[in-house]
């Protein structure tokens, strides 16, 4: 077996059923699982009805670049959405099975070890763990950029040496960020697309949560390059998923688009990989891309559930308000002593309520774990189970 097995990291959540495996809450409330990202909220039932009319075409094998119909789709809304001039479905998109599956494999291909440097995929501190999970496999160093208050929980990338730059083939950023919340703009992209330009690394952004926002829509990196007159997308691929914007996180269907000098090996990658998606999902999935009103509704209901929790727990706790996505970051109570394992103890045990708790979505790096203080809630559950999470928190600090 591949020995960088032993060095992976136990996911977030298998950590969180250790934390508490001999925790009880109480027995009279039922849980309210704020803990995992996972939509709750109803998916488009036109996209459904599309894949069971298309059930009969799973006979077919799907061909690894997928349909042409669906690239076309994606293509078009990526131009609709970001302002782009021109993205061509034939060589700059590509249909993956999810972002998960398509941020992993990517690493696998863009990794490149005939150089002679030992090489560094970039990422943020605290991150989706598939970015470092991803790294390990590829027999990559994973190098952790920090997000900290002090720079809008973003990582400061105009703190990293001469020497990591370099050896850099791969920068993960995620935008919004998952867990903080934190978008990056327009000086932002500039900066690493200058980086980029002179160390010649990939720039990977993963943007799954794009379309979850309060009032302008995120820039997205793609929508930087065109900005700059960059309509190669030189060096710049995006990951974009249904899961978070459609509420179909089973349906595990997403795109990876950008430049075409790097789509066409990752394509070849691909073929021997056996990750072609099923024709009924992709006809679905083309329905989902095409229609923007279940989208609006669903940014909606995440908008009441921010504002009810920044108005009802604003003076107990301090929250955040995000940029964008679902999730709140929130500073440990004074009264737990920074601990966000005993937090989210609390939590479950007083008012069996699921958080996931900030370190164990980072990694510490010169004695600091920017999540430890910190824990993640996110705001998945249905509007009235968020009510009752938030008057079950306000019992528990008020005691």
């Amino acid at each position: 077996m591949n020995h960088n097995l032993t060095a992976l990291h136990p996911y977030p959540f298998a950590k969180m059923t250790k934390l508490l495996e001999n925790s009880r809450k109480p027995q009279a409330l039922l849980e309210i699982k704020l803990g995992i990202g996972e939509p709750k909220h109803a998916p488009p039932p036109f996209v459904l009805d599309e894949l069971r009319e298309n059930l009969d075409k799973l006979s077919v094998y799907p061909t690894t670049n997928g349909l042409f119909d669906l690239r076309q789709t994606i293509a078009h809304w990526l131009e609709r959405r970001f302002f782009l001039p021109h993205v061509n479905p034939q060589s700059q998109v590509l249909p993956v099975l999810g972002s998960r599956e398509a941020i992993f494999s990517f690493v696998q291909a863009a990794i490149d070890h005939s150089e002679g440097k030992s090489p560094i995929v970039m990422m943020p501190n605290p991150f989706y763990q598939i970015y470092e999970g991803a790294a390990i496999l590829a027999n990559a160093e994973p190098y952790f950029v920090p997000c900290l208050p002090a720079n809008q929980f973003k990582g400061n990338y105009r703190a990293i040496s001469l020497d990591i730059w370099e050896r850099t083939q791969v920068v993960f950023v995620c935008s919004p960020n998952n867990p903080t919340g934190s978008v990056m703009d327009m000086d932002d992209w500039e900066y690493l697309l200058r980086l980029s330009d002179k160390y010649n690394f990939i720039i990977a952004s993963d943007e799954c949560y794009s379309e979850i926002y309060f009032n302008e829509p995120p820039i997205g990196l793609l929508q930087a390059c065109a900005a700059l007159g960059r309509s190669d997308f030189k060096n710049c691929i995006v990951f974009h998923s249904l899961s978070k914007r459609s509420n179909l996180p089973g349906l595990r269907s997403g795109f990876v688009a950008g430049d075409a000098q790097i789509l066409a090996p990752y394509l070849q990658y691909r073929t021997y990989q056996g990750c072609a998606m099923p024709v009924p999902t992709q006809l679905a999935s083309i329905k989902a891309w095409q229609d923007e009103r279940h989208v609006a509704q669903n940014r909606a209901l995440y908008r009441e559930k921010f504002a009810l929790w920044m108005a009802e727990l604003g003076e107990l706790l301090a929250l955040r308000l995000p940029d964008a996505g679902f999730y709140l970051w929130i500073k440990v109570p004074d009264q737990f002593n920074n601990d966000d394992e005993a937090f989210v103890k609390a939590l479950y045990e007083n008012v069996a309520i699921f958080a996931l708790a900030g370190r164990y979505l980072s990694r510490e790096v010169c004695n600091q774990n920017p999540g430890a203080g910190y824990i993640r809630v996110a705001l998945v559950a249905s509007l009235e189970e968020n009510k009752e999470a938030i008057r079950r928190i306000k019992m528990l600090l008020q005691e």
